[in-house]
């Protein structure tokens, strides 16, 4: 996070949060001279100034409708009950590409809280595990390595209650420049997995109408531009599987207290993109990976399922598809030429299959 933005944040919140902005107007109407008596006499025009009270007005409405917003898009995501117990030292956490990046850091925030997590990966941990970790090694894309392994965790540690899809692979290729084997990997890791992990997982979790999947998607869900295409394809599916998971728990097997989330980061800052953020006209926000992992961590602990989209305030982007078609595709424009300039980034090192550390799963996996 920006320093500008950690600097800003208190402001931010509080203009939008009605339990500042309405006492603060009902003070300017009702109490101005006790204002007077607290402020420095430079603020008191301020507090007889019409345009700073209809301006305060609607930071206060607004603050109201995002409120009402926020609580029943929460309520409505979690099928209107409330939030799911979860008893840490009864749960189990699975986490998918869990040995390295955001994966790495989620399990190990999980076992400092005190739950028990196992960690599938084709790559070994390079360290060895904290107590609570446990690491399987599995290929998610094939759905036979997947029920071996499962049948393994199960006899060591029962079923898993919570699941988090988060393997995932990219390249930045375009569509011409990449090969067929790697955009039908990109579509295994990313999408088809999701399928083949959730089959093996989730029945457990509907016989006892306890549990939480969680998807990782990505900003790409909703706008793609150009070196993305096939990975915007695969977390756009990413979040379809979201939603219809969601209300195939709901209506087609009577298991409302298994919660459903997906997350949808911008960049993140993570070996993957290591050139791409360092190039000088990359300008695009770029979360720390533990900004993302803890709001993951703690929406499972919450008990409620729903939508995260990181950082917030990039929200508005989830409705692109809606906006008109002047607004939405040039935005997508302003992305893809973005990307066109970034000159000098090697990403035929990942194409060439160069790079173990960038494209390690790959190299594994064929």
């Amino acid at each position: 996070m920006s320093p500008l933005s950690i600097l800003t944040a208190p402001i931010r919140l509080a203009l939008f949060d009605p339990r500042v902005t309405a006492p603060l107007l009902v003070a300017l109407l009702y109490y101005p001279d006790k204002l007077r008596s607290i402020l420095p006499e430079r603020f008191h025009h301020l507090l007889t100034s019409q345009a700073g009270i209809r301006t305060l007005s609607v930071f206060l409405g607004l603050g109201i409708v995002r409120g009402v917003n926020r609580k029943l898009s929460q309520w409505v995501a979690n099928n209107w009950k409330k939030d799911a117990k979860f008893i840490k030292s009864q749960e189990l956490v699975l986490i998918s590409g869990g040995t390295s990046g955001i994966g790495k850091l989620m399990a190990e925030d999980f076992a400092r809280r005190g739950v028990k997590v196992v960690i599938l990966d084709l790559n070994p941990p390079k360290a060895a595990l904290p107590s609570g970790m446990f690491f399987y090694q599995c290929d998610v894309t094939s759905s036979a390595k997947i029920a071996e392994t499962a049948k393994q965790i199960r006899k060591d540690h029962g079923d898993p209650t919570v699941l988090i899809n988060n393997a995932g692979i990219g390249t930045g290729l375009s569509i011409l420049d990449s090969t067929e084997q790697i955009i039908q990997k990109t579509f295994e890791v990313n999408t088809i997995s999701h399928f083949w992990m959730v089959r093996e997982f989730l029945p457990a979790m509907i016989k006892k109408n306890h549990g939480h999947v969680v998807t990782i998607a990505s900003m790409a869900s909703f706008m793609c531009a150009t070196n993305i295409v096939d990975y915007a394809c695969t977390k756009a599916s990413a979040l379809a599987f979201h939603e219809g998971l969601h209300q195939e728990l709901r209506a087609r097997y009577n298991a409302p207290d298994v919660r459903t989330t997906v997350v949808n980061p911008t960049w993140i800052r993570t070996p993957l993109i290591r050139e791409l953020t360092a190039h000088p006209k990359f300008k695009d926000p770029v979360l720390e990976p533990e900004e993302v992992t803890t709001a993951i961590v703690e929406q499972v602990l919450s008990g409620r399922g729903g939508q995260l989209v990181l950082p917030a305030r990039m929200s508005f982007l989830s409705g692109i598809r809606g906006w008109p078609l002047w607004m939405s595709d040039g935005l997508r424009n302003k992305a893809s030429d973005v990307a066109k300039s970034l000159e000098g980034l090697d990403f035929g090192a990942v194409k060439k299959d160069r790079d173990p550390e960038r494209w390690a799963n790959f190299r594994k996996e064929t």
